[in-house]
């Protein structure tokens, strides 16, 4: 029986900096960490086999008991530049929409989007066996993370969730955030929370040990596009994400 805290973190770019500063302090000692895709990272924390979990917000509704454990999130203001809906035709004509089988808030960002802010209702398909490789002309696609790197130029219709949900709100969007599913001790959060400033302050180091992309911008990506702190305008936003998504 292990003691550890387990942890489970998306083993997206976006997170790179805060895994860099867990594997550097001591508090590594007292972790078992684990990479997952977002869906995955979410159930594990919905099953209680991580105690922690860097989730998609919307998982925070699946939680009987959650607590955010630190004040940094994977957030944006504005366009984030990796969460997106490409399509063959304006969102609007859209006769149906795939869902990325790796997200969960992502793709009830969507829906709250399609809802509220375009006031369409195309047919959701889950798990589209041709997903992302559709030549439909009325098919649109959410897909986040790493495989939407340099794929703007690709689709003659692009629409960045982050940036259309701010037009909607005028809040930036919080797409995941550091969640304990029990009580933890301040003193854990705190050595927690000083270890992933330690990862967001090496970013420059970070970035020195990342793939680059001809066609993608990672500087400007973990710099300027993700927003990292949890701000009191996030967790405004962070709740009435999940009003609407209630509301779907």
């Amino acid at each position: 029986m292990t003691d550890k805290i387990r942890v489970s973190a998306v083993s997206y770019t976006n997170t790179k900096p805060f895994i860099f500063g867990l594997e550097l302090n001591q508090i590594k000692n007292k972790l078992d960490l684990s990479l997952d895709t977002p869906s995955d990272c979410a159930q594990k924390l919905i099953d209680n086999q991580v105690d922690i979990g860097l989730i998609p917000v919307a998982a925070i509704l699946s939680l009987p008991y959650w607590q955010i454990v630190s004040d940094y999130c994977i957030g944006a203001v504005g366009a984030v530049n990796s969460v997106f809906i490409f399509s063959n035709c304006a969102i609007e004509e859209a006769a149906e929409i795939q869902l990325d089988p790796e997200s969960r808030s992502s793709n009830n960002l969507a829906k709250v989007l399609l809802k509220n802010y375009w006031k369409i209702n195309p047919k959701q398909i889950i798990n589209a066996p041709d997903y992302a490789n559709f030549t439909g002309i009325k098919t649109a696609f959410v897909q986040i993370g790493d495989r939407t790197f340099g794929k703007k130029n690709q689709y003659k219709f692009v629409y960045d969730l982050a940036e259309t949900w701010q037009k909607m709100t005028g809040l930036p969007f919080v797409f995941a955030a550091w969640v304990a599913n029990k009580p933890l001790s301040p003193e854990f959060m705190k050595s927690f929370n000083i270890a992933l400033k330690a990862g967001l302050d090496a970013r420059e180091e970070v970035l020195q040990t990342l793939p680059v992309y001809p066609d993608f911008d990672l500087r400007d990506y973990l710099f300027n596009k993700l927003q990292f702190d949890l701000t009191e305008d996030k967790k405004q936003a962070l709740n009435l994400f999940l009003d609407y998504i209630k509301k779907l």
